[in-house]
């Protein structure tokens, strides 16, 4: 196990499929809480906390998982290594017009969820470098990696970049008012092709949940930098209604949480069977 991050890899690999999480990390440093001006509850409410049990079946299903191990607030590693927040990082230079900076959720976040501010000053350009280096690069080289030799096998891969949501977020704003519990973001047709798409949210759909397309997270950094259709490389973003699993005040499973997961492998073990079945290993 990498400090940045853990690999759960299957007896053998059977299908294109990469499930990852980028953001259910909980390796909370003494020294960052040392920073923090926030409490542990308050510090975690950015985490996708326990998203990483309820996709933990992946590696039976025949696919390789990839874990986080460093929590959102700490670095987000669905950001790109430059986003960097001068509000919270000394000697930066605003970087254009990027919403994520502006709103404190660079690749080091100067809030969590409700924009709660982390730190009461700044941190050095040292330590963000230091950060970057030390958990952003490594994950995703691992990711990289972990994306290359399913291509070199499998002739394509599809990563399943798993998230959990508010579930405040999980409702639709239009008239009446509507929730879902799963929001399939593919960056609108330009991260995975829309046949891989619809097959994903039949799989979701099948197993008695809510899903919707794009709205409102239709993929970040990881879909944006590494969704390539017409290269066979195909990644769709997931986000998981944590009303479906999490006490989301205290951060702690609800009693449902064993049926949501169960929920969650049925929709995984159809898509890893989809392309177990229809997908050949390619020619060596």
């Amino acid at each position: 196990m990498h400090n940045a991050y853990t690999i759960h890899r299957p007896a053998a690999q059977t299908c294109p499929i990469v499930f990852a999480s980028p953001h259910s990390g909980r390796a909370y440093s003494a020294a960052f809480l040392a920073q923090t001006v926030l409490e542990g509850r308050v510090l975690r409410s950015s985490e996708d906390a326990f998203v990483d049990k309820l996709i933990a079946q992946a590696p039976d299903m025949g696919a390789p998982l990839l874990l986080a191990q460093a929590p959102r607030a700490y670095i987000d590693l669905n950001r790109a290594a430059d986003e960097f927040d001068p509000a919270v990082i000394e000697g930066v230079r605003a970087a254009g017009n990027n919403p994520r900076i502006a709103s404190g959720l660079g690749v080091i976040p100067r809030v969590v969820a409700g924009g709660r501010a982390i730190y009461r000053g700044k941190l050095s350009l040292t330590e963000a470098e230091s950060r970057i280096s030390q958990y952003w690069q490594p994950y995703h080289n691992a990711l990289r990696q972990m994306m290359n030799d399913t291509v070199r096998h499998f002739a394509q891969v599809i990563l399943l970049d798993m998230h959990s949501m508010p579930s405040e977020a999980a409702v639709l704003h239009h008239s009446p008012k509507q929730s879902c519990d799963i929001i399939l973001g593919d960056r609108h047709g330009a991260s995975a092709s829309p046949e891989i798409t619809a097959i994903i949210e039949e799989a979701f759909r099948s197993a008695g949940l809510k899903v919707v397309r794009n709205a409102p997270f239709a993929g970040a950094y990881i879909a944006q930098h590494y969704g390539r259709p017409f290269l066979r490389r195909h990644v769709v973003q997931i986000e998981i209604s944590r009303g479906l699993y999490l006490d989301e005040k205290n951060i702690q499973p609800l009693p449902e949480f064993d049926t949501a997961c169960a929920t969650i492998s049925r929709a995984m073990a159809q898509i890893t069977r989809h392309f177990t079945q229809s997908l050949p290993l390619a020619a060596e």
